[in-house]
């Protein structure tokens, strides 16, 4: 039987991880990225680290007509990883229409050549936005949806419930969404790690940038929340710990292992912590000192998540294993890499 799996999104930060963990794993690998937010040059780094190259189709995945082509051309896929999304809160707010059109069309078209081509297997790039501020934490799975913050959480929301619909009505076809908490660091080779093109919207690449000296100072937006020293709290998770749990997934799928054909769940660490305690263990770690300042709250940001994992590492057969410190340091060694430090 074929292990072919796609990856869309390939190119870019977890896509490109769990890339490298797949074919660990002894799986075949097809990439479909637009490089909209990546770079070619981490096919080549994939091959560095595994010994093998990734086929790479560039492709426009909320495009109907570019990603039936992309499946005309390999009908022996078994298996998908959707990541291809846009993702940054902040820009969703500004640019909602972009991130409807681009995120829910190509899910879409994802799902209709599923269909036409009787591939069974579907794991989603979904995320703890769909919790919203939550009433009561940690995040339980069965912990209540609620409206996003923003238009990028609205876009994974109404993601999930076209996947839950599509699924009810198409008894064959399997859907696993991983709802991610936040992904940072970098794989330990440091040959691939978060690398946003133009100014970072998350917070470990600005750190790291920051450190690098190519950015004057590290903003933080807003030190007024009711957390304990006022700053946003997250259930911040190792990339390779996220991407092995894809990997984990797709055995789930191809195995039949799933308890139904639509499936839900958290992927985080379980432990929450702040903006500020992230900026300081940074600098702990790493013996550089980080200059930063307070900004203003930054819209669609929510004050305080993280995950209880109990379920998911239960049923998954997986948790995250390694530490803050130890995901901080992999982060700042491939800032260190990328910049010839």
């Amino acid at each position: 039987m074929s292990k072919k799996i796609l990856v869309t999104g390939g190119t870019g930060y977890i896509g490109s991880h769990t890339v490298v963990e797949l074919q660990n794993a002894g799986f075949e690998v097809v990439i479909a990225d637009n490089l909209s937010n990546s770079k070619i040059e981490v096919v080549d780094a994939i091959e560095k680290i595994t010994g093998q190259r990734p086929a790479f189709e560039k492709t426009d995945l909320s495009n109907a007509i570019e990603t039936r082509d992309l499946f005309d051309k390999h009908t022996d896929i078994v298996a998908i990883i959707h990541f291809a999304a846009f993702k940054a809160v902040g820009e969703s707010v500004q640019k909602p229409l972009e991130y409807y059109q681009n995120n829910l069309n190509s899910l879409i078209n994802i799902l209709d050549n599923m269909r036409r081509l009787q591939i069974a297997s579907l794991v989603f790039s979904s995320s703890c936005t769909v919790y919203g501020q939550p009433d009561h934490l940690p995040v339980t799975e069965q912990t209540p949806r609620k409206p996003a913050e923003s238009p990028y959480g609205n876009t994974k929301a109404i993601s999930e419930d076209v996947m839950r619909d599509f699924c009810q009505v198409n008894p064959e076809i399997n859907c696993i969404a991983l709802r991610y908490f936040n992904p940072i660091g970098a794989h330990p080779t440091a040959l691939i790690g978060e690398l946003p093109l133009g100014v970072p919207n998350n917070l470990v690449p600005f750190i790291t940038q920051t450190a690098a000296g190519l950015r004057k100072e590290l903003s933080i937006f807003g030190d007024d929340y009711d957390t304990p020293d006022g700053t946003a709290i997250r259930d911040y998770i190792n990339v390779v710990d996220l991407s092995e749990a894809h990997v984990v997934a797709i055995n789930r799928l191809i195995k039949k292992n799933q308890k139904a054909n639509y499936e839900f769940f958290n992927v985080g660490t379980g432990q929450g912590v702040s903006v500020m305690q992230l900026v300081k263990t940074f600098m702990e770690v790493t013996g550089v000192n980080l200059p930063y300042t307070i900004a203003p709250r930054r819209a669609g940001d929510i004050e305080k998540i993280w995950a209880d994992t109990t379920f998911s590492n239960k049923e998954l057969g997986w948790e995250a294993k390694k530490t803050v410190e130890e995901t901080l340091q992999s982060a700042w060694a491939w800032e260190k890499n990328v910049r010839g430090i």
